[in-house]
């Protein structure tokens, strides 16, 4: 599994609790179960969900799904 997937597959199985569709920043931090401090890794990347929340924009919201929330990031962060 490439580094790409497997983040993208741990941001989803992070938010697997979450309730969507999400549409301000500070509910998509909360829906992490350590919020900003939710860490997700592989091989020597090491993504916490605070970094990972500068890349998103404003007009990124709604989010209606785990699998969106973790394309963008995943995208964005050029993994």
């Amino acid at each position: 599994m490439s580094v790409k997937e497997d983040i993208r597959t741990q941001i989803i199985r992070e938010l697997k609790h979450a309730k969507f569709p999400i549409d301000t920043p500070e509910k998509l931090l909360g829906s992490f179960p350590d919020g900003g401090q939710t860490t997700c890794r592989s091989g020597d990347i090491v993504l916490t969900v605070q970094d990972a929340s500068k890349i998103i924009k404003p007009n990124d919201f709604p989010f209606k799904s785990s699998q969106e929330v973790a394309k963008v990031i995943v995208d964005r962060a050029g993994l």
